[in-house]
């Protein structure tokens, strides 16, 4: 952990919500930043429909000083061990986005022997690499009462209420001695040379800063507005624009808590269905260019049932891309004004989180030159990261066999499919994917992750050069012998996932919270 700051003097934070909470905590309570403000206005409303989240958050979390169990219960938090997708490559197929690696990282060795092995009686390819799926489908949990906080046999994230989780970090940090000011942005002022000196609020006030984190949302008043940065568009991969969701009751307060986010295709769109302790979050994301508002609310309210009768939808309407340069000068775009992507796979706190932690390793105060070098960096990496992820987000959609709708059509075009996708695609028809095949350091999600999607949406790699080329059959076969064998012995040593719930909450009731260090 890192114990002396290497930000400047004064950093200013420009909105609250979850990523500028989040830039908060991890500033003042991780890098000890001394100095730290966040101004925020109740006038403006946070997005607030963000609720699942990417293993590195247990990371983010722990690193924070905090237990799991107070977090647990503060954000109204479960645990999330994968993504369920139903109906994404038949229209009648189901497969899981476990977090689980595959059995000793083995995945790049065993895949082929897997593929060799296609027949009626081959298990998933989730299925036949680890436990994790078997965990999910019994809706057991991933660790147990008595292990420690934020680890456990199973990897896992969670699913939050995210006012309740943006609170919770106000919290923390107030406590950790960050100032919050109350205010509405009338003006950025900026020095001679381009920088940003200081937010002129509506009333008056002026808050002056050394450096500056813009988390003012999609408005990206300081990134966008004042420094000028180009939007890049991924509409032209990514078709969804618009999103309605709904928070939804469960029908007994006992009722089962799914251990995972249940995504369900539609015809032209998905709904996440996401289950908290007190509620389901449910939505649809959709895409604009083919369906309309209507349709789309009816779409949600048949999956939704009676329960959602006396509930009206919130709409978000959104553009799916991402700032060209995120670092200018003396500002930086953490969360949405950053870049947005629809909510399939949870990249948005991901993003804050690699966001935050590049910040904190990069930026060097005193020397402008080092400052800019830094930038370029930044700049570099999370443009390069951005565009990896719409790789993958589009895997999901691009070998669909789908052709029931114009979406799901539109979606197999290769003309909506990034060239180095389909240059991947088209080798992987006759190759299991390669290491090389992937950058490490800008990928957000790693190679096991895109075997899981490719494979679990009935992608066919043939094996041109013959299984013989790939050596370790036999290690492989037992490999998968003993997944099998494990599988039973894995959910009887977990809970139900309320259970544990229940345990965690019973355990916050007897500890007092703590939100300093």
């Amino acid at each position: 952990m890192t114990t002396d700051s290497s930000l400047p003097g004064r950093v200013v934070i420009l909105g609250g919500g979850t990523a500028g909470w989040l830039a908060a905590a991890y500033l003042s309570r991780t890098l000890k930043v001394p100095n730290v403000t966040l101004v925020e206005s109740s006038e403006i409303g946070i997005i607030g429909v963000g609720e699942g989240t990417f293993p590195t958050i247990r990371t983010t979390l722990a690193g924070l000083g905090i237990s799991e169990a107070e977090f647990l219960v503060q954000a109204d938090a479960t645990f999330k061990q994968g993504v369920l997708f139903d109906g994404w490559a038949t229209g009648s197929d189901s497969y899981f986005h476990p977090f689980n690696l595959p059995v000793g990282g083995e995945d790049e060795a065993l895949l082929p022997h897997w593929i060799a092995a296609a027949g009626p009686n081959r298990p998933a390819w989730a299925d036949a690499v680890t436990v994790q799926e078997r965990v999910i489908r019994a809706g057991r949990a991933p660790k147990r009462p008595e292990d420690a906080d934020f680890s456990g046999p199973m990897n896992y994230a969670y699913h939050f209420d995210a006012a309740r989780f943006a609170a919770y970090l106000r919290a923390i940090s107030v406590a950790a001695g960050v100032s919050r000011i109350e205010g509405t942005v009338g003006l950025v002022e900026r020095h001679a040379d381009g920088d940003i000196a200081a937010l002129l609020l509506a009333d008056g006030r002026r808050v002056e800063g050394d450096f500056f984190l813009d988390c003012s949302g999609f408005r990206a008043l300081l990134i966008g507005q004042t420094l000028g940065s180009g939007f890049k568009s991924c509409a032209d991969s990514l078709f969804n624009d618009r999103a309605l969701a709904m928070q939804v009751p469960y029908a007994t307060p006992d009722a089962p808590v799914r251990p995972y986010t249940l995504a369900t295709a539609h015809e032209a769109g998905w709904t996440w269905d996401i289950g908290l302790s007190g509620r389901r979050g449910i939505g649809y994301v959709y895409s604009s260019r083919h369906c309309s508002d209507d349709e789309a609310e009816a779409t949600l309210r048949r999956y939704v049932g009676s329960e959602g009768d006396s509930l009206t939808p919130r709409q978000l309407r959104f553009e799916t891309g991402y700032r060209d340069t995120q670092w200018i000068g003396n500002c930086v775009a953490v969360g949405l004004s950053a870049g947005f992507f629809e909510p399939l796979e949870s990249t948005g706190i991901m993003l804050i989180e690699a966001a935050l932690k590049m910040i904190g390793d990069f930026l060097v105060p005193g020397d402008r030159a080092a400052r800019d070098a830094a930038a370029r960096s930044f700049n570099a990496l999370m443009a390069a990261r951005f565009a990896r992820i719409v790789h993958f987000l589009k895997l999901h959609y691009c070998v669909t066999r789908r052709t029931d709708t114009a979406y799901w059509r539109d979606n197999a075009d290769p003309a909506s499919i990034p060239q180095e996708l389909q240059d991947m695609l088209a080798q992987w028809c006759h190759r299991p994917p390669s290491r090389f095949d992937f950058l490490v350091d800008v990928e957000t999600f790693l190679p096991p992750s895109y075997h899981y999607i490719l494979y679990g949406m009935g992608f066919e790699t043939a094996l041109t050069a013959g299984a013989d080329r790939y050596p370790g059959g036999a290690e492989a076969r037992d490999i998968f012998t003993r997944v099998r064998g494990a599988q039973a012995g894995a959910c009887a040593a977990l809970p139900d996932h309320r259970t544990l719930l229940n345990h965690y909450h019973a355990r916050a009731a007897t500890i007092p919270a703590k939100v300093s260090r």
